[in-house]
């Protein structure tokens, strides 16, 4: 009697010494659910249609995690009297009489100057930031292995999603920065499973062939999302800084409603959950247009050695296997360093921009402006370029040039060196989140996703306080942002190489086939 679940080495050997019926049936033998993508899928176009709608939640995603760059400004501010030297001679007005002088822009355009926080601590005027970051990291230990075991990439994203927009609209009803920063870690408790569920979850209807390129659409579309924050920021600059979150927060709860009723759950994560003919059902929607191609329940029964690993985890299993087996574990901690240095650099710098003496304004529109060259680089280059190289030659750059930032006197060589530390350090952060998909199986995918986010928002965590300790001396900013980045960039050189790979299903698979490939 056949084994009705074969093993990888019992299906490894089928093609081998294929059967006569085997021979004679026009459809391929599928071996994984990556080939059942990859036959099914590669000519449809719906799925396409579905990638755009999820992607878009980077948007709204880069709005949440940099608005605190324009509420939480340090606003500028003048001396009344242009002939008081000791009022002209500071650089901070906290020593001086209110009279001598004022703010330029009204007083409630930023919490700094609404809630008089000029004068207070590095800690307390960074801490609704930070308290997001923190919320971000704290999050991502709740939630980062529902989305592999119990809810799922869409309903994990949707929770996400409603948990963020409400609290970012009552954010713009705060009465101190105590409560202020509590909203903030509520929102990026929320936001905590956004990116890395909406990676998965996209890249999970494709096949290989797409799955680079459908990473670097969500990353332009957080290119926009970002872009978008300086042109509303300018606009309503003579405004609250309130509104601003009701500008980014109405829109996104709004998203939800498309979320729900157009996007299919992961196809991949409903197979390896046991839930079959839910998988098949999404693929059959998910083929539409391709001509020609039909998808039966007998096409994937001898995938079902796939479900026996993974059908009955626990809410932590995921975190388990991981810690069991050597190679995952060192793995995710080499990825994390990594994260953590991105994380740094990534948010410190755009908070950082005002301790080089160049416009806000001007200077975040060119850190948006270059996350779209950074994210095209990728949809065109990730296919041909391997991914150890990209994060160790793009952390060194990163590193260079932030350091550099800190000598030149000139405002636009500054500017300059900026931008492309910038740009270094955005295509380093976009290849190591397709990096960590890459290297671990859709049974623990999220989970690991999630975990690199959460070095990421420590490094977030931490980006704040220097940034403001760099208003006093800049080697504390810039000079820290490169040194950090620099050094976390070279773990990649523990990591194996995953260009041109297919992606696995279940850790049992994953470890069989690369073991083949050592012995080989």
């Amino acid at each position: 009697m056949d084994d009705p679940h074969p093993s990888p080495s019992s299906l490894l050997h089928s093609v081998s010494s294929p059967s006569q019926q085997q021979v004679q049936d026009p459809k391929p033998l599928l071996l994984s659910l990556d080939d059942a993508i990859e036959h099914y899928i590669s000519k449809a176009s719906f799925p396409l249609v579905q990638v755009l709608i999820v992607s878009c939640a980077w948007f709204f995603d880069a709005q949440q995690s940099f608005i605190n760059v324009f509420t939480d400004q340090q606003p500028p501010w003048h001396c009344i009297h242009p002939n008081d030297t000791s009022c002209v001679a500071v650089s901070l007005p906290c020593s001086l009489p209110e009279t001598s002088w004022s703010w330029d822009n009204p007083k409630h355009a930023s919490m700094i100057s609404e809630w008089n926080l000029q004068c207070s601590s590095s800690f307390i005027q960074g801490l609704p930031s930070s308290a997001y970051y923190a919320g971000c990291v704290f999050g991502g230990f709740i939630l980062s292995t529902l989305a592999d075991s119990l809810l799922g990439r869409k309903n994990m994203l949707l929770l996400s999603f409603l948990t963020m927009s409400i609290s970012g609209i009552i954010s713009a009803a705060s009465p101190n920065v105590w409560i202020y920063a509590a909203l903030r870690f509520i929102a990026g408790f929320g936001r905590s499973a956004i990116p890395g569920s909406a990676l998965v979850l996209a890249t999970e209807m494709v096949g290989k062939r797409w799955r680079g390129k459908v990473s670097a659409i969500g990353f332009i579309l957080f290119s926009l999302g970002f872009l978008s924050l300086p042109v509303m920021a300018y606009f309503t600059r003579e405004s609250s800084w309130r509104n601003l979150y009701l500008l980014i927060s109405i829109p996104s709860l709004c998203y939800i409603i498309l979320l729900y009723f157009l996007v299919q759950e992961s196809p991949r994560w409903l197979f390896v959950r046991g839930r079959t003919k839910e998988a098949i059902q999404v693929l059959k929607k998910n083929i539409g247009s391709a001509q020609g191609e039909t998808l039966e329940y007998s096409d994937l029964t001898n995938l079902d050695f796939v479900a026996k690993e993974t059908c009955n985890m626990g809410t932590y299993s995921s975190l388990k296997m991981m810690w069991e087996r050597k190679w995952a574990f060192w793995r995710m901690l080499s990825l994390a360093i990594i994260g953590f240095g991105c994380g740094v650099a990534y948010y410190g710098m755009p908070l950082g921009v005002g301790t080089l003496g160049v416009n806000l304004y001007l200077s975040i529109s060119f850190n948006a402006l270059i996350e779209i060259p950074a994210a095209l680089f990728i949809f065109f280059l990730i296919g041909k370029m391997k991914r150890k190289t990209l994060v160790v030659v793009f952390s060194m750059v990163s590193a260079v040039c932030s350091v550099s930032c800190v000598f030149p006197k000139m405002r636009s060589v500054r500017t300059g060196m900026e931008v492309v530390a910038f740009f270094a350090t955005v295509v380093t952060f976009n290849v190591v989140l397709i990096y960590c998909m890459e290297l671990f199986p859709t049974s623990v995918r999220n989970t690991a996703m999630s975990f690199t986010r959460q070095a990421i928002a420590f490094g977030c965590c931490a980006a704040p306080m220097m940034a403001v300790a760099g208003r006093e001396k800049e080697f504390w900013s810039y000079g820290l942002f490169g040194f950090i980045i620099g050094g976390c960039g070279l773990f990649s050189l523990c990591l194996p190489e995953t260009r041109g790979k297919k992606i696995y299903d279940t850790m049992e698979e994953q470890e069989f086939v690369e073991r083949e490939l050592l012995s080989g």
